[in-house]
This record gives structure tokens, C-alpha cells and sequence, in this order.
């Protein structure tokens, strides 16, 4: 009841006008998007206080249309194409970073059986998604190399063995489904995805996420403690080593980071602008009488909105993109996945840097009481710090420089 209040009360708030600076046009998709959003927002500050799983907003994103959005026409989904889902994950990343990691991650995860599975896996899967409303886990980690999975031959009923353990497992808690590497030989690099159920004996998902940032996104630990993988759970072929058409699942993961940097900032500026046109103070030393007239003020806001506009400028090009690769299939070359990459990079490096410095800056125009805890605009720092840690933008500059001398591609990788 309180949730359904708080929605309420934010509904019926007067509305600023901030159409010069977002855009809220998701389609026919719009009143699902905004209806989920304010279910966010109500209790998004006090949510990422206590930490732990929000199972009530969890619910509402499960009873909206938007968990199956990427699924095939052909398996019953919408087929909604990427730029559409991309934008979805940044409106719910300026509100609540972690639920919209999680709505990014369900689809990443419908995207591994797309793209790993065969033609039966992914009428049986994507089917179920979308009929029965499944939420997916994620214990993908590739360099978590804990967990083994064994081949046990019983004649005709051999099946897997899966041991071990896995970090970073995003929405694993309460999820139906979970995606889970393991190798399934001694080499390393014969590391497979499987699709087994969450609720399965032996499968424990712990509790464990304890972060600064990030609060709420379940991202723990899962043990298997001999779990039983069906031959026809392991995905493929084609599997991970299938065409460069198969490596799009890294660059479609990459995407879903930038834009919740691009969320993050925007809630932070949106935040800032408001509390700027309804606490703000001038400096005393000031000749004006509202914050919003200050100078430094001004120049600060415009130092916020290029950089901010430049990101998502970068990122919708490069989201552009990976429709156009994904609607190629299997004539996508590898030079072409590459210069894809390239360009995420770039977005990813803007992005984040925007991210960094939009969320640290903001509390220069807004001042000290903007401080207090009540507000809670320190998460959207939090959770850009955290989630600018997943893989090294070092690596990723390093890369986009390396292609800017030799013209050389970055080699697919699981970060790649």
C-alpha cells in the first residue's frame, strides 16, 4: 500500500516541463515503460538504503509486457528492435539503476539462447519466456572459473555434473531460469552456456551482494552441488564458437552498460535541476536572488548537458549499429563486428566518463543540504562507480587507439 501511495503522490506532483532535455516516447510501449518507472521511483531512495531484493518492484516489471520484448516474432515476442529496449534501460536507469540492470540483463540473457542456442532450444525457451512470464538469472562470469561441469555416462541416459560456484550472479534471486558457463573439459576455452532452471536440486543462490552501488540487482553467488545438466541444456550448436554473429552477445552486454551510465547521469541531472529550481541558493557573494541565474551555475549546467548529450549522441549511433549486425545474421563478418565494437567503445568511454562527472558535480550547483541522506543523490555516484568496474576502460581506450593507428579490430573476447 505504500508503494501504490507513493506512486500516487508522484503522479499527482506538479510536472516541470523538461522535454528540452529528455525524451519520454517509447511508442506504443510508453504507458508500460512509464507506469513500471514511477513503480520505481516511488521507493527507489529508500530501497537502495536497505539494500537486499525488491521483490515488489521485481513483480511489476514480471506483470508488465517488457520481459519478453527481444524475444523472435517467430517464438511469439514482440521482436522489438535493440535501440527501443536500450532506451527502455536508460529511463529505468535514471530512476532505479538496479532494476533497470536487471531488465537489461533478462534480455542479454534471452540474446545468449538467440544467439548460442539451436532451433529447439529456442522454441522451448523463448517460447516459455514469453508464455510464462520467465524471468532469467545470470551466472555467466568468464572469469569466475570455479564452477565444472562433468560428463556422466549412463549409456543413453548420460548427462552433466555441475559443481562449483559462481560470482556476480545478477537476478539469479527469485529468477525461473539461470544461464551458467562452465568448461566441460579440461581446457578452459571449451566453455559452454547452459539453461537450466533455478528451483533445480543442488542450485543455492546466496545473498551475498553487499556493494556500495548497485544495491539491488541480487548480483551474489550461486553454488551447484551436483546439479543435473540435460544434454539438450547445454546451448548450441552453434554455441559460443559459432560465426561473429555469436559474438554479439559480449557487444549487445556492453551496450546495456552504457546505457545505464547514460540513466544514471540523467537521474542525477534531472535531480539536480529540480531541487537547483526548488531549494537552490545563490552564493551570498552573488548579485542575484535565484540559484538558476548564477553564472557558475549556468556554465556548470552547460558543461552537464554536452557532455551528457554527447553520450547518448555516441551510444544511439552505436545501438544503430548493432540492429543493423543483428539483422545481418550470419553475413555479419568479422571485420564488420569488429568496427562495431570500436564504435562501442567509444560510446562506453564517453558514457562513462560522463557518468563519473555528472554524478560527482552535481552537489557544485546544488550545495551542501543536497547532502543530507533523506535525498539519496549519492547513489546515482554509487552506482556508476560500481558498475564502471564490470570490465577495464583502459583496455577498451587502448583498443579504440590501437584501431585509430593500424586500423586493426578488437579481438572477440568475453569482455570483447
Amino acid at each position: 500500500m505504500a508503494q501504490a501511495a507513493r506512486i500516487d503522490e508522484l503522479r499527482a506532483a506538479p510536472a516541470y516541463n523538461v522535454s528540452h532535455l529528455v525524451t519520454r516516447d517509447f511508442g506504443p510501449l510508453t504507458q508500460a515503460v512509464e507506469a513500471v518507472a514511477a513503480t520505481l521511483d516511488a521507493t527507489a531512495v529508500e530501497r537502495d538504503r536497505a539494500g537486499g531484493t525488491a521483490w515488489y518492484e521485481r513483480q511489476a516489471v514480471r506483470n508488465s509486457c517488457l520481459l519478453s520484448l527481444s524475444v523472435p516474432a517467430a517464438y511469439g515476442g514482440p521482436e522489438t528492435p535493440w535501440p527501443t529496449i536500450y532506451r527502455i534501460i536508460r529511463r529505468f536507469a535514471e530512476v532505479d539503476s538496479s532494476l533497470a540492470h536487471l531488465f537489461g540483463f533478462q534480455h542479454l540473457q534471452i540474446a545468449s539462447v538467440i544467439l548460442f542456442g539451436n532451433p529447439d532450444q529456442k522454441q522451448r525457451y523463448l517460447g516459455k519466456t514469453v508464455r510464462e512470464k520467465w524471468f532469467w538469472g545470470n551466472a555467466t562470469n568468464g572469469l569466475d572459473t570455479r564452477a565444472t561441469l562433468t560428463w556422466r555416462d549412463e549409456g543413453a541416459g548420460g548427462y552433466y555434473e555441475l559443481n562449483g560456484i559462481k560470482s556476480f550472479c545478477s537476478g539469479a534471486t527469485g529468477s525461473d531460469m539461470l544461464n551458467v558457463t562452465a568448461p566441460r573439459s579440461a581446457d578452459p576455452a571449451d566453455r559452454v552456456f547452459l539453461s537450466i532452471p533455478t528451483n533445480r536440486a543442488g542450485i543455492k543462490v546466496l545473498d551475498d551482494w553487499d556493494n556500495m552501488g548497485q544495491r539491488q540487482t541480487d548480483s551474489g553467488s550461486v553454488t551447484f552441488d551436483k546439479v543435473r545438466v540435460e544434454r539438450d541444456e547445454v546451448l548450441g550448436p552453434p554455441g559460443t564458437n559459432g560465426t561473429p554473429r555469436a559474438t554479439l552477445r559480449t557487444l549487445v552486454s556492453q551496450l546495456i552498460l552504457v546505457e545505464i551510465y547514460i540513466g544514471n547521469a540523467q537521474g542525477a541531472l534531472l535531480n539536480a535541476w529540480k531541487y537547483t529550481h526548488e531549494q537552490g541558493r545563490p552564493w551570498f557573494q552573488s548579485e542575484y536572488t535565484r540559484a538558476i541565474d548564477d553564472a557558475f551555475t549556468q556554465q556548470h549546467y552547460g558543461d552537464f548537458h554536452i557532455a551528457l548529450r554527447g553520450a547518448i549522441a555516441l551510444a544511439e549511433q552505436a545501438e544503430t549499429q548493432l540492429q543493423q549486425a543483428w539483422e545481418r545474421g550470419d553475413a555479419l563478418t568479422a571485420e564488420e563486428r569488429g568496427e562495431l565494437a570500436v564504435t562501442i567503445y567509444e560510446a562506453k568511454i564517453a558514457a562513462a566518463r560522463a557518468a563519473l562527472d555528472i554524478t560527482s558535480k552535481i552537489f557544485e550547483v546544488m550545495g551542501a543540504r543536497s547532502t543530507a541522506a533523506k535525498y539519496g543523490f549519492d547513489r546515482f555516484w554509487r552506482n556508476v562507480r560500481v558498475h564502471t568496474l564490470h570490465d577495464s576502460l583502459d583496455y577498451k581506450l587502448k583498443d579504440v587507439g590501437k584501431w585509430v593507428l593500424t586500423g586493426e579490430v578488437p579481438v572477440p573476447s568475453i569482455y570483447s
